[in-house]
């Protein structure tokens, strides 16, 4: 890596100025109805700007459903949440053709999935049939109904959840449909003070209903320029460069079985787009690439059976390795 390596002058980048701003506004709206979780809702902003696909993991109660359905009001985009079990079927995710008896002709049923923001609550707990159904619309944003296919109208993201704790009764998710999301959150317990504010604030509001509403801070056209102006964020060689060799030192690690495949290193590029564009930035610099590193590899790594036996956790695993990967310096 060259030492003298410059990042570009701000006059080189494209404008970031007006999507720093509907950021902020998407922000200040959901932090002051999801509070506590503000590294949750900045990963998960990042992943929508990426155009990514969200694995939410954290135990019963801490506002999953709530992100999705407050994120969807921000920018007046329809959501829709699936509850997986061991019954469901491909086409209640999909949907499916049934034959009208007056009409005499097939009519179609979209499913769930024909929204901007789809909630698959406890995706783990379906069986791999049902599971695999999503695959074609988070990879292709499109459904195949009886040989006919049908493009999702944009912006698309899935947010899938996972009970850490509860594992009776559950599918685990193939790594093919793993890889598939762009990132892996963990949620955890907000601090004292904010579950203070949570707790006051839930019960004095009438059940089933909310007595903060969200304003709307743009429609879903917005979302998808502010997705191409991401893209469009400039990154230099040298920190692409950083990217893949992440993604090769879990390859190479010895207390990794199964090492992140070259969708991790897009990801950590898209994600790091994405995180120069939360702080207002044209460009992305090793910082972001670092930021981005443990959401967006944690779930494509597995450790070797020595090192999970003896505790150590992927997250640590992986601070380990991005400590050892010298990052490009200016």
């Amino acid at each position: 890596m060259n030492p003298d390596t410059q990042f570009p002058l701000v006059s080189d980048l494209p404008p970031v100025q007006s999507l720093t701003d509907l950021i902020q506004r998407l922000r200040h709206e959901i932090r002051s109805v999801i509070l506590g979780q503000e590294t949750v809702i900045d990963q998960v902003l990042a992943a929508l700007l990426a155009g990514g696909h969200v694995l939410l993991e954290g135990k019963p109660g801490l506002g999953k459903t709530y992100l999705v359905t407050t994120l969807a009001d921000t920018f007046g985009g329809a959501s829709a949440r699936i509850q997986f079990t061991p019954d469901l079927m491909p086409s209640d995710v999909t949907g499916f053709r049934l034959f009208d008896m007056k009409s005499q002709t097939f009519q179609l049923r979209k499913g769930p999935v024909f929204t901007n923001l789809l909630l698959a609550d406890e995706i783990n707990r379906a069986p791999a049939k049902t599971q695999a159904a999503l695959l074609e619309v988070m990879q292709e944003r499109q459904v195949t109904i009886d040989g006919e296919t049908l493009k999702l109208a944009p912006p698309f993201m899935t947010l899938a959840t996972q009970n850490p704790v509860e594992h009776e009764g559950t599918y685990p998710l193939p790594e093919a449909q793993l890889d598939r999301f762009i990132m892996k959150v963990l949620i955890g317990y907000p601090d004292r003070e904010a579950e203070c504010a949570i707790v006051t604030r839930a019960s004095a509001e009438t059940p089933g209903g909310s007595n903060r509403e969200v304003a709307l801070v743009c429609g879903p056209q917005e979302i998808v320029a502010a997705q191409q102006t991401t893209a469009a964020v400039h990154i230099v060689p040298e920190v692409v460069a950083y990217a893949v060799a992440l993604a090769h030192a879990t390859r190479e690690s010895m207390a990794v079985s199964l090492g992140a495949g070259t969708r991790g290193a897009i990801s950590l590029v898209r994600i790091g787009k994405a995180f120069a564009a939360l702080e207002g930035r044209g460009f992305v610099t090793p910082d972001d690439i670092k930021r981005a590193a443990l959401p967006v590899l944690r779930h494509r790594v597995q450790l070797t059976p020595e090192v999970a036996i003896s505790g150590q956790e992927v997250d640590d695993v992986l601070r380990a390795i991005v400590d050892g990967v010298p990052a490009p310096r200016r």
